[in-house]
């Protein structure tokens, strides 16, 4: 877990959002640090935890109770939330302000994200691939079996979800996509929702020069024939 420097380590606030929680006013919190090294990733900035935040937790809770009335719902993304011991105590604090909490994370840590899921009202589960590809998209061994253990937490704490999984062509072929909806479907996990990869703020050159995913007409149609028991959107 990381460090306690000054309660939640935030590296960015986006004060207003309509995308980051389902039919909800959000505001979205990032918080420093993850060890995962995913190359389309467009937070690099907030791979590392460091003394330099945007803003301190109480300056963030400060901000939120002038907030009320005004935001529904206040989502913790990052970097991984669940990699800082300082999460739990800000969250029970949103709570108590009467907002919703949705968090965004890749599952890297089952067992915090065991013990936050009461905390929360809904969760965005990244799924990077399938089992087969995971280590080669994260760069971090035994990635897949954590992100699909959150899974397995997620289906059996009865908090809403979405799982997501950011496609880029040169890195998940079609065949790896129907493969991970075979996957998904196998467990029941309900709505997929499949990200066009996006160069803003990616650092790794050759993805950059790529430009964003471009998405065959029927690929959700062909994975959707494949895996029936999902359902499944495209969100650019």
């Amino acid at each position: 877990m990381g460090r306690d420097m000054n309660g939640l380590i935030i590296g960015g606030v986006t004060p207003l959002s309509t995308l980051d929680f389902p039919d909800a006013l959000a505001a979205v919190i990032y918080c420093q640090g993850c060890p995962w090294g995913c190359p389309y990733c467009h937070n690099e900035p907030l791979r590392e935890i460091t003394d330099q935040t945007e803003r301190d937790s109480a300056a963030v809770l400060t901000w939120l109770e002038g907030r009320r009335g005004l935001l529904d719902a206040v989502v913790f993304s990052g970097g991984e939330p669940t990699l800082q011991d300082g999460l739990v105590p800000v969250l029970e604090a949103v709570r108590a302000m009467g907002f919703k909490v949705g968090l965004h994370t890749t599952g890297m840590y089952p067992d915090a994200l065991a013990g936050i899921l009461p905390l929360c009202d809904w969760v965005g589960l990244d799924i990077k691939a399938p089992r087969s590809a995971y280590d080669r998209i994260t760069g971090v061994s035994g990635s897949g079996e954590a992100a699909f253990a959150s899974l397995t937490r997620l289906l059996g704490s009865g908090v809403p979800f979405e799982t997501r999984t950011t496609w880029h062509p040169g890195l998940l072929t079609e065949a790896e996509l129907a493969e991970l909806a075979g996957e998904l479907a196998a467990t029941d996990a309900g709505r997929w929702i499949i990200q066009g990869f996006r160069p803003d703020g990616c650092t790794d050159p050759e993805l950059a020069a790529a430009g964003p995913a471009v998405f065959p007409p029927d690929l959700v149609t062909r994975l959707q024939a494949a895996a029936p028991r999902l359902t499944i959107a495209v969100r650019v």
